[in-house]
């Protein structure tokens, strides 16, 4: 029996609740489908644009880009426009998205100097007619994540949920830090319980969620309905896999072998490189093989070298050497 219910988002169903975080730069289609297959409760797509998204700019158009084992989808968008939100929601939902989530927690200079993401939590006027329009303008379910507030002196992360609830929001997710913290210290789980006492809605925990042991902590600490694994499934897209088959048996299951986490590197990385092209895709690829190979012996020099291989094809079997001696290991 699973020690996490089932929520629902509308018509959407999620049995266990442990979600991919979206993280621009990191959770595009090729990351999100192997974690997905792997085994997620939900995934989300990069935070978008409002903006771009509507003049379908390539960047936006790419990150707008999911494979149907994904499906339901939830597309995170990120904007200060209550008008521009409600078109970039509509124009998802004819794409055939199934959740629009509202990104009110994006630390980001660039970001909030926009006056989105997490500048949203200072005007809280202004962050109600985004949350209204957007979910006015859709007939599927949407959803908001934000995080505790600007700083330690406006802890409003309870008030903007009663106001996201009142207005028609499905799920609210928190990042147990403040704006000012960006990703420094640690993430405050216990404070998501205000966020969790204030609503009826289902609550995520978010941040800082690396390990089987923070998953229980975080949910005993926040009393969540369900966990958001980002960072820490840097490298590791069976970590949310993982965590699903601890909260339902009890087991923990090992890491994959070598050899299959060479197979799944590979395979993300010929994707970036068909959704890319092969000169970004190359470049994008490299913080992925950085996380996938920390800790392996000779991976730091792998690495340098790696980094600095403009060329797809010499990098493709500059992967291929480096995990050899253990691909012969697993064919011995």
């Amino acid at each position: 029996m699973s020690r996490l219910a089932p929520i629902r988002i509308g018509p959407v169903e999620i049995e266990t609740p442990v979600i991919l975080a979206p993280m621009t730069g990191v959770t595009d289609m090729p990351f999100r489908r192997i974690v997905k297959r792997y085994g997620a409760g939900l995934t989300v797509t990069e935070m978008i644009a409002s903006q771009a998204a509507i003049r379908e700019t390539r960047q936006s158009l790419q990150k707008m880009v999911w494979d149907p084992i994904e499906e339901p989808v939830s597309m995170q968008l990120a904007g200060c426009s209550p008008a521009e939100m409600a078109e970039a929601a509509r124009l998802n939902e004819e794409r055939g998205a199934a959740i629009i989530d509202i990104n009110m927690g994006c630390p980001v200079k660039k970001v909030v100097n926009g006056e989105a993401g997490s500048a949203l939590m200072r005007d809280l006027k202004l962050a109600a007619a985004i949350i209204d329009a957007t979910v006015k303008a859709v007939k599927i379910p949407v959803t908001l994540k934000m995080r505790m507030g600007w700083d330690h002196n406006s802890l409003n992360a309870p008030e903007l949920a009663r106001i996201a609830e009142d207005l028609g929001i499905r799920m609210i997710t928190v990042h147990g830090r403040t704006r000012c913290q960006m990703y420094k210290g640690e993430a405050d789980w216990a404070f998501i319980r205000r966020v969790k006492e204030a609503v009826s809605l289902p609550v995520i925990a978010n941040g800082d969620i690396n390990s089987i042991e923070d998953v229980d902590r975080a949910l005993a600490l926040s009393g969540a309905d369900g966990v958001m694994i980002g960072r820490g499934a840097y490298g590791r897209p069976w970590l949310l896999k993982q965590a699903m088959h601890w909260l339902r048996t009890g087991e923990r299951l090992p890491d994959p072998s070598l050899d299959e986490q060479y197979a799944v590197l590979a395979e993300q990385y010929e994707a970036m490189l068909d959704l890319y092209g092969e000169q970004i895709g190359v470049n994008c690829a490299r913080k992925h093989i950085g996380w996938y190979t920390k800790g392996l012996h000779g991976s730091a020099e792998f690495r340098n070298a790696f980094n600095q291989e403009p060329d797809a094809r010499r990098a493709r079997a500059m992967l291929r050497d480096f995990y050899a001696p253990w691909l012969v290991k697993a064919a011995a």
